[in-house]
C-alpha cells in the first residue's frame, strides 16, 4: 500500500538506487544524480548498470537531473535522502543550503543521511557535517541517519532487511512513513552518535576480518575479531557520548556481523585482497565502489588515542593500509598482545 510521502534520493550509487527502488514501491520517489551521463544510461537501459546491475528500475521511479527539481519534490512535508559518500557530504550540504536560501524550494520536513564514516580532517560524523553547513538556516529540516545491516543488492531485490532511523521523533515518523513496509522494517533511535559511530567503525573491522579470512585463519578467528572489534567500537562510541546499548542493536552488532561475514561487503573484500598481497590502490581502483573503511581507519584510531583508548585491531588495520606491515605481521601483532580481563571497560583491547 502506497503512503504518498514524497521522497527524493540524492545520489545514484548502489545504496541510493536501491533505496529509491524500495521507496518507489511505497510512494512517490525521485532519484537525482550529478552525473547526467549516468542518468541517461539508466533511462535507456532501465537499470543502473554501473552500480546496481541486474536490478530493473520501476516505472514509478522518476530520474531527476535538476537538483532544484529533486528538492521541490521533497519540499515541506517530504523526506530528502542524502546517498553520497562521506567525502561528498559537505559539498552537497553547501549546495542544498544555497538552493534553499535562493528559494529554489522549501526545506523538507526531514533529511536522512546514508553515509557511514568520519569526515577526513574534521573527524566529524555525517550528521555533524550536514548540521554544520545548515546551521542557522530558516526552516532547516530535522537531520538524521539510516543505518543497520543492509546490502544494497538485497534491498533492491526486495529481500528482508531491518534498519534503524536515528534522530528526532519527526525524523523517525517521516522515515517510517516513507520506507517501512514490505520487506523493510525501520526501527527508531534517538542516539545519533551511537548509530553513526557503529556505522563508521564496522567498516574498519570488516577489513580486519577480510584479512583473517584471506589468510585462512578460520571461523574462530573471525568470531574473535568481531567480538573484540565490537568492544573497540563500543568504547569509542561511549567516549564520544553514545549509549552502550546502541552497539548491541542493528547499527552496532547487526551491521558489524553482516559487514564482517558477507560476500557482498566491499570492506571485507579489501581485506581479502590485501591478504593476497595486492596493492591497496589497485584494490580500491578495481572495486569500483567506495570502501569507507579505507578512509575511516586513521580517523578512528586518532579519535581513540585522543580519548586515551587502546584500539589494537584498528591500529593494525591502519598499519596495513599505510604499508607499515603486511597481513601476516598485523595478525602476529594482535596475537602477541598481553592478556587481560574480557569485561575490562577502560582502555583494554
Amino acid at each position: 500500500m502506497k503512503r504518498g510521502l514524497p521522497v527524493s534520493v540524492l545520489g545514484a550509487g548502489a545504496w541510493g538506487t536501491a533505496l529509491a527502488v524500495h521507496a518507489a514501491a511505497r510512494g512517490d520517489a525521485q532519484l537525482w544524480a550529478r552525473d547526467s551521463a549516468l542518468l541517461a544510461q539508466m533511462r535507456q537501459r532501465g537499470e543502473n548498470t554501473r552500480y546496481l546491475p541486474g536490478i530493473e528500475l520501476p516505472e514509478a521511479l522518476r530520474l531527476e537531473e535538476s537538483l532544484g527539481g529533486a528538492l521541490r519534490h521533497a519540499a515541506e512535508q517530504g523526506l530528502l535522502v542524502l546517498a553520497v559518500p562521506v567525502a561528498g557530504l559537505r559539498e552537497l550540504a553547501v549546495a542544498l543550503r544555497h538552493a534553499w536560501e535562493r528559494g529554489d524550494a522549501r526545506p523538507p520536513a526531514a533529511l536522512l543521511i546514508l553515509a557511514k564514516g568520519f569526515e577526513q580532517g574534521s573527524a566529524a560524523l555525517p550528521h555533524q557535517v550536514v548540521a554544520q553547513e545548515l546551521r542557522g538556516l530558516a526552516g532547516a529540516p530535522e537531520i538524521g541517519m539510516l543505518s543497520g545491516p543492509s546490502f544494497a543488492l538485497e534491498v533492491a531485490r526486495g529481500l528482508p532487511v531491518a534498519l534503524v532511523a536515528a534522530g528526532s521523533a519527526v525524523l523517525s515518523r517521516c522515515t517510517v512513513r516513507a520506507l517501512h513496509g514490505g520487506a523493510m522494517r525501520v526501527y527508531a533511535s534517538d542516539d545519533l552518535v551511537g548509530v553513526a559511530v557503529g556505522g563508521a567503525v564496522k567498516n574498519v573491522l570488516a577489513i580486519a576480518c577480510g584479512v583473517s579470512d584471506g589468510l585462512q585463519q578460520g571461523a574462530n578467528a573471525r568470531a574473535a575479531l568481531i567480538t573484540r572489534g565490537l568492544a573497540e567500537m563500543a568504547r569509542l562510541g561511549h567516549a564520544l557520548g553514545a549509549r552502550q546499548d546502541t552497539f548491541m542493536g542493528l547499527s552496532g552488532m547487526g551491521d558489524l556481523v553482516l559487514t564482517c561475514t558477507g560476500d557482498l561487503s566491499r570492506n571485507r573484500r579489501v581485506g581479502l585482497q590485501l591478504a593476497a598481497g595486492k596493492d591497496l590502490q589497485a584494490v580500491v581502483r578495481d572495486l569500483g565502489h567506495v570502501a569507507e573503511g579505507v578512509y575511516t581507519a586513521r580517523t578512528v584510531l586518532e579519535l581513540g588515542r585522543r580519548q586515551g583508548l587502546q584500539m589494537p585491531i584498528t591500529e593494525q588495520v591502519c598499519a596495513l593500509l599505510e604499508q607499515r606491515t603486511d597481513a601476516t605481521g598485523a595478525l602476529e601483532a594482535l596475537l602477541a598482545r598481553e592478556p587481560r580481563a574480557e569485561s575490562e571497560t577502560g582502555d583494554g583491547p
